[in-house]
């Protein structure tokens, strides 16, 4: 595993010897801008896993992408190396159709601190309701990026992070009622506490999520990217292309769906993903809980 390596595959070329805010900034950024949020080897005949080495190499080698507990594990050994102080937590997703958090720890981010204050990194949340840079841990405190307005709650030992975001514009009335326009208002994204988690606290929820009838990664076959105007999203067979517009208040979103056929040349020409192995396209609505369906 090379640093060097991870910073050509994000495509930063700046100076890394100093762990500081806007270094930070800088590489969470590019690694939204790079790296996809997907879940497509459960959807081609592979499984995920926790193991750093294997992460690093299908992220970095392969030019993959991958969900949060690769991402986000890629990236806290990206912190490691950087010399930043950090600690890696569990988040609980918030189910829009249980309209309650998750009982289990199904999402890692890490929380990093410099000069006296505290920020959450979460390069792995996807599509509409994707950080660019870290968020300060500091309760009732708008934070607008690009995606929306973020902001942090505290109640106690527990924190939750909700997202306003914008009105659609559908360009394709055919898909107008498309689950994938609905985000806009404020919307709970997920809560955490500030107890260090270690990998291992992760492993029963990455095998509950690759194997669960109710895991959405199984329900839908997902793959996003963020652009500098906005993102991109492969949800099932509907592809989408979202122009961020704060200035009017709302996202304008281009939407179609794509025959089997597309599917390979879309991942390559979009999300620069060759998987090597054929993807089965799948979007079944979830009845249970989902770790996504705030975003898809």
């Amino acid at each position: 595993m090379d640093l060097k390596g991870y910073f050509k595959r994000i495509g930063f070329s700046g100076l890394y010897d100093k762990a500081d805010l806007d270094t930070l900034r800088t590489i969470h950024k590019l690694h939204v801008m790079t790296i996809p949020f997907e879940n497509l080897s459960l959807h081609s005949g592979g499984k995920n896993t926790m193991d750093l080495k294997v992460i690093y190499e299908k992220i970095v080698c392969e030019h993959r992408g991958g969900w949060c507990c690769e991402n986000n594990l890629l990236f806290s050994w990206v912190l490691k190396e950087m010399g930043y102080t950090f600690t890696t937590l569990g988040g609980k997703v918030f189910s829009r159709v249980k309209n309650d958090y998750s009982t289990m720890d199904c999402h890692l981010i890490n929380m990093v601190e410099i000069e006296g204050k505290s920020y959450i990194t979460d390069v792995s949340f996807g599509t509409s309701s994707q950080i660019w840079w870290p968020l300060e841990i500091i309760a009732d405190k708008d934070q607008p990026q690009p995606p929306g307005v973020f902001r942090l709650l505290n109640d106690g030992d527990r924190w939750m992070l909700e997202i306003t975001g914008r009105k659609p514009l559908i360009q394709n009335e055919a898909l107008a009622n498309s689950r994938l326009a609905e985000k806009f208002g404020t919307h709970p994204m997920y809560s955490f506490s500030l107890t260090p988690r270690a990998v291992d606290h992760f492993l029963e929820t990455s095998e509950y999520l690759q194997t669960s009838p109710e895991s959405l990664f199984l329900l839908k076959s997902i793959c996003s990217l963020q652009t500098p105007t906005g993102y991109r999203a492969l949800i099932g067979w509907t592809y989408s292309e979202v122009t961020f517009n704060p200035e009017e208040d709302r996202d304008v979103y281009e939407l179609r769906n794509i025959p089997d056929s597309e599917i390979e040349a879309i991942l390559k020409d979009k999300f620069s993903v060759t998987l090597g192995k054929k993807v089965t396209a799948i979007n079944k609505k979830d009845t249970a809980f989902g770790v996504l369906n705030l975003l898809v």
